[in-house]
């Protein structure tokens, strides 16, 4: 850190990089942009000039730059690996757009490059960072809910077939699969970091009519908790218009519906209580329709991890169980048959 501010690069200028930049702009107080960048010089100009930011001329000047405490990484995941070796091994705190990678073996080497360079690694699962999921996470940590019985996640998205036209989308060599691993992975992320791990699952994945994509564009799937409790997935790119993703989670002596950015429990009493406020998630035509809020809070508290020398919230080593399960559905899905975790 130069004066005691924060410098932070970026790598990647495509559709994902604009909350990311909106973001750093409201961060601007307590941290800098040193640079950003992209194989596109015209597309790197146009982004360091739409936001203000300053741009790098190549990925070993960001890398070599003594001022650069940490960078942002939004490329394609086939990309991953390469520049969070480069990165980790220059000392920089890496901040990754999700997924890790299109593997969870690709992921895990991720995760064992920043631990072997003693960098701290962070993944954008930013749907934690919203009130209403912070809220539910806190009922269901203080026992406040009783236990949990049943997990139920609704993804029901929807893509125009030109989202699935641009080169690489829904491939496996470059995105490592379809709904699960470029969208669904905000939810099951989610209801992992409050329900507990998943261990077993049973799957069908599938391609529907609507679409020509090489990879799935829906799942449902069982699933067994470790703590006991059973639940249900499903996840689509298929559902016209497209509507907000859910998350319900019915425990002993409540309901808990989070949709939209708002959490609805129905209590046993008879009582309701609503916290959080309607926001867009994305889910329909517009994949970019949300706030940026979510992006500054998370890279906020990712920067005060780096600072305090403590693992960041939604960490790289925690984001290996959401690319566990997702591997384990798409995995029960080929073989017709029920697939334990090993978490």
């Amino acid at each position: 850190m130069s004066n005691g501010t924060f410098g932070i690069g970026v790598v990647g200028t495509g559709m994902a990089a604009t909350p990311h930049a909106k973001a750093l702009q409201d961060l601007a107080g307590s941290l800098t942009v040193r640079g950003v960048f992209s194989r596109d010089a015209h597309k790197r100009s146009v982004f360091a000039k739409r936001f203000g930011f300053p741009s790098a001329v190549s990925i070993d000047a960001l890398a070599d730059d003594t001022d650069l405490d940490a960078v942002i990484i939004i490329t394609p995941p086939n990309e991953r690996v390469a520049l969070v070796r480069r990165f980790a091994e220059a000392g920089k705190h890496i901040l990754t757009e999700k997924p890790l990678e299109r593997t969870a073996d690709a992921a895990e080497e991720i995760v064992a490059i920043c631990a072997d360079s003693n960098v701290q690694l962070g993944t954008v699962f930013q749907h934690r960072f919203r009130e209403a999921s912070m809220a539910l996470k806190d009922r269901v940590e203080s026992g406040t809910l009783g236990a949990i019985g049943l997990v139920r996640v609704s993804v029901p998205w929807w893509r125009e077939q030109s989202y699935y036209d641009e080169p690489g989308r829904g491939t496996y060599a470059r995105d490592g699969g379809g709904v699960l691993i470029s969208q669904a992975i905000h939810t099951l992320d989610l209801m992992l970091s409050i329900a507990g791990p998943v261990s077993e699952v049973q799957a069908v994945a599938a391609t529907t009519p609507f679409h020509k994509m090489e990879s799935e564009d829906f799942v449902a799937g069982g699933l067994r908790f470790e703590n006991g409790a059973s639940g249900a997935v499903m996840a689509t790119t298929a559902s016209f218009p497209g509507s907000a993703e859910s998350i319900t989670i019915d425990c002993e002596k409540a309901s808990a519906h989070l949709q939209s950015g708002t959490l609805t429990i129905a209590w046993r009493d008879g009582q309701t209580e609503t916290v959080g406020e309607p926001a867009g998630t994305g889910g329909g035509a517009d994949p970019m329709a949300f706030p940026h809020d979510w992006h500054r809070d998370l890279i906020c508290a990712f920067v005060e991890a780096v600072k305090a020398g403590r693992r960041p919230i939604a960490s790289g080593r925690e984001a290996l169980q959401v690319h566990r399960l997702i591997e384990a559905l798409i995995e029960s899905s080929r073989t017709r048959r029920g697939v334990k975790l090993n978490n």
